[in-house]
């Protein structure tokens, strides 16, 4: 166990169905002036859409619209910047997915500024954030990146010199989440998978990280025990409300589990792929969830030098087996096998399918890291994770 360690803030959480409905009432303290961002469809084309409209208009609330219709670029932040600096905002509101989410934070941590967002991010730019920003408010209609709990904003920037990187500030954490469960039962099967699936390895990749703690092994666990109970159900049948409930707490505490514990190999590899390749981040984590955890298995096994993450593999195992009495290594396979079953099931795309043939391995390899995996995998072994995903 770990003798010390830091736990950063969690936003003001409104949590349940039919939360949405509350938004009026939660915009109101931050003022009248605010920005709403969207997708560019699936919301909009929503009953939701206009009925938040209309709660607006009839709270006098100044309303200006914007849409993000893909992962966000530094162009998308810094013409969003532009287009909304010269209107004195009380505060943002981001409906939607993992990509409008990260968006939406990284609007309202750069309106203060006015600056091109390239020159705040890690590993990218040399300039270190104030922590200043517009107030904000996260309303995943997902349930897989859990943005609306962390403190950083994926940006890309794809191509053959791309790169996929953070804004991060501990201020960044949105100041109010709502997570309606009933936003997520439009969300077509694929999304429902990839989305759930990513949820699924950010869970298992924080509690089985190098710099896990005991609150972030408590909330991944329990979100492990949600996705167990309710991944499959949301995608067999998409308006199961208490499934997707399951899964919609399963992604915020992943949200929280990640920024407290770090990720390991499965999003070391997405970094690099989602720069170079127009990619859903979701889609990515999902094709290398099982090779990865299967290969780091198999290391571990062979080193028996780190008792501790088989130990959690283990726990895993039986929580997804739901019986007793049976071997560690049975609990260990099952959980591998599940992986494995259930992405064939959902129909979890392969690395080949999105693009990518192994001419491209070395470079994802060389741009990879294994910072918070159990244990390190070496070059040859992350190619075998690809060749094997692929």
């Amino acid at each position: 166990m770990q003798g010390s360690f830091n736990f950063s803030h969690t936003p003001q959480l409104h949590f349940g169905p039919g939360k949405i409905s509350d938004l009026l009432s939660i915009i109101k303290p931050f003022g009248s002036k605010i920005l709403l961002i969207t997708g560019a469809k699936s919301f909009t084309s929503s009953p939701y859409y206009k009925s938040i409209l209309e709660q607006l208009q009839a709270g006098n609330i100044f309303c200006a619209h914007h849409t993000i219709d893909s992962e966000p670029s530094p162009r998308i932040v810094d013409d969003a910047v532009r287009k909304y600096a010269h209107i004195e905002l009380n505060v943002i509101i981001a409906i939607g997915g993992g990509s409008v989410l990260d968006a939406g934070k990284a609007i309202s941590a750069m309106l203060p500024l006015n600056e091109p967002v390239k020159n705040y991010l890690e590993g990218v730019g040399t300039q270190s954030h104030p922590g200043k920003k517009v107030a904000f408010i996260a309303v995943p209609t997902t349930a897989g990146t859990g943005s609306e709990a962390t403190k950083n904003a994926v940006i890309s920037e794809t191509g053959e010199f791309g790169y996929k990187k953070s804004l991060r500030h501990n201020n960044f954490v949105p100041n109010v989440a709502i997570v309606d469960p009933m936003l997520t039962r439009s969300c077509t099967p694929a999304i429902t998978a990839s989305s759930g699936m990513d949820a699924f390895t950010q869970l298992l990749e924080s509690y089985l990280s190098t710099t896990a703690n005991p609150m972030t092994d408590a909330l991944a666990y329990k979100g492990l025990r949600y996705v167990s109970d309710s991944l499959r159900a949301c995608y067999q049948d998409g308006t199961n409300l208490d499934a997707r409930t399951g899964m919609a707490l399963a992604a915020y505490l992943s949200g929280i589990t990640l920024a407290n514990a770090g990720l390991g190999l499965v999003h070391g590899f997405a970094g690099a792929i989602g720069g170079y390749f127009p990619i859903s981040h979701g889609v990515i984590c999902s094709s290398l969830m099982t090779a990865t955890n299967k290969i780091t298995v198999r290391k571990l096994r062979r080193e028996k030098n780190n008792d501790e993450a088989l130990a959690k593999y283990v726990q895993i195992g039986k929580l997804f087996a739901g019986n007793e009495n049976r071997s560690d290594g049975y609990y260990i396979d099952y959980l591998l096998d599940t992986i494995q079953v259930w992405a064939e099931e959902m129909k979890i795309p392969r690395l080949r399918q999105c693009g990518i043939d192994p001419t491209h391995f070395g470079k994802i390899v060389q741009s990879s890291d294994n910072k918070n995996n159990p244990v390190a995998l070496n070059a040859e072994e992350m190619l075998e994770v690809l060749t094997m995903a692929n």
